[in-house]
């Protein structure tokens, strides 16, 4: 059925490159993520034009048109040419055909017809092309019922599904990726060709897998992509320590919940209130080391005795395995993974200003999202109990207001520096002035003395001359 897409191509943009490819006597087409998100109503500022002649002539004559000359960027080895203009990113490429060797994704690449190029596609929906011809202006190309897979809510490959993931095995990420995001299904003979095809993950370079992963863990309802992972075999390989996570093991009629599914309702917890994907993240590693850690005692059953501890210390190692960033970032994941069990600690105690002081000053500007990540972390099916949990953590937050407002902990260092005790006792570096100002530190946090300078250097005087440091000079 002819279909044409003009309403969807309206920005003046679509019509220079027409002229453009007109005056090169080249035809040019819009293909893929652009014209799903157009049908699909979602916003989208990549646009990828297939041309069938030379792609990057035809990106240099349009970027000439548009009075930003030389702002091209080139890559030979692939063919393409991309610009900017406005708020969107134009790639353009030479229709082609690919053939793929065994052992690598990257493709021999030879110049081909349009069919050739929307043969090459990953999912049906990304094979949609719109005509640029000025003739066929906004006329939509399907050749593959993609537009009768977006009614549908299916991905489903061009070619034989088998084919298709063994030639570049990231199409299996990318379709437990699409899945995730759009809420589509995989179709059922593709699904197989994913768990059929795990170990061909291997030729794919770690970092090409973090982007869709990353992807996955920043879509609406992540849990789709991990439960999707997990079925076909590719968690397994891409992410053992999560995958070992799954299980119950039941011991003299006791068991423990499985911390997989836990973990999947905490980042889908997670992800109703925040878009950050670091704290998601956090959600995904906050029990990363029960498995190492569980112990079965007679009494009390299944622990997890410093999970959180030891699960802080294998951050580094994941972040490094995944090629994520080595620094603020992870050290933020870190704390959140060492610090998630505090604040329940606190709902389940009589709290004290002394223990609210700690955890502002461990948490310093990342409390408040601790505090989304505990409340995530509340899983249980008993709405009663969540209720009551959800009531004690507004208590937890309304003292955090409260000995803030007081005290001004977060983000804060102690009045007195190590500069000021070796200054005041003429001191070297070393292990008494880093008593003295952890003693500091600990009154303040304790309430014994309250912030202020004058009652810690009151105080750093008596510490000094309990360990026989006499002061040479004074306040």
């Amino acid at each position: 059925m002819h279909k044409n897409l003009q309403k969807h191509i309206t920005n003046k943009l679509f019509t220079i490159i027409s002229d453009v490819a007109e005056k090169h006597q080249v035809q040019a087409f819009i293909i893929g993520g652009f014209v799903r998100d157009a049908l699909l109503n979602r916003p989208c500022k990549d646009i990828d034009v297939v041309v069938l002649g030379n792609g990057i002539e035809i990106a240099k004559s349009l970027a000439k048109q548009l009075g930003i000359e030389g702002q091209v960027t080139i890559f030979k080895n692939f063919g393409t040419a991309m610009l900017k203009y406005e708020d969107m990113e134009i790639e353009f490429v030479g229709a082609r055909k690919e053939s793929y060797r065994k052992d690598s994704r990257k493709p021999i690449v030879e110049n081909g017809t349009l069919a050739d190029d929307q043969n090459r596609r990953d999912f049906t929906i990304n094979a949609l092309a719109i005509n640029l011809q000025r003739e066929f202006f906004g006329d939509l190309l399907d050749p593959f019922k993609g537009i009768e897979d977006l009614n549908k809510k299916v991905l489903r490959t061009p070619l034989d599904p088998t084919i298709t993931y063994s030639d570049d095995p990231l199409r299996m990420m990318r379709a437990i990726r699409f899945a995730s995001q759009l809420g589509f299904e995989i179709e059922k003979k593709s699904l197989q060709a994913i768990s059929e095809n795990k170990n061909r993950i291997s030729i794919v370079s770690m970092e090409r897998i973090t982007d869709e992963l990353n992807k996955i863990i920043l879509s609406p309802l992540p849990s789709v992509g991990f439960k999707l992972l997990f079925e076909t075999g590719l968690l397994e390989i891409i992410f053992p320590q999560m995958q070992k996570l799954y299980g119950v093991e039941i011991i003299n009629g006791k068991g423990h919940k499985d911390n997989f599914f836990h973990t999947l309702k905490v980042l889908d917890n997670i992800s109703v209130n925040t878009s950050n994907l670091w704290l998601r993240w956090a959600a995904i590693l906050h029990d990363i080391a029960k498995p190492p850690t569980k112990r079965f005692e007679e009494i009390q059953g299944w622990t997890f005795h410093g999970h959180e501890d030891k699960g802080a210390k294998m951050v580094p190692g994941i972040f490094n395995q995944f090629k994520l960033p080595l620094n603020e970032k992870m050290k933020y994941v870190q704390k959140l993974v060492l610090l998630h069990l505090r604040p329940i600690a606190l709902v389940k105690e009589t709290i004290t200003d002394s223990a609210i002081r700690r955890l502002l000053f461990e948490a310093g500007e990342d409390i408040d999202d601790l505090l989304i990540l505990c409340e995530a972390d509340i899983t249980s099916k008993n709405p009663i109990k969540v209720q009551k949990y959800l009531d004690n953590f507004k208590l937890v937050r309304q003292k955090l207001a409260e000995v803030e407002e007081k005290d001004k902990i977060r983000n804060w260092q102690p009045p007195i520096t190590g500069e000021e005790i070796m200054k005041i006792f003429d001191l070297k570096p070393g292990r008494e002035v880093g008593i003295i100002k952890n003693n500091i530190r600990e009154a303040i946090l304790e309430g014994s003395i309250h912030n202020n300078y004058q009652e810690a250097f009151d105080y750093m005087i008596e510490e000094g001359k309990k360990m026989g440091l006499k002061p040479i000079l004074s306040c």
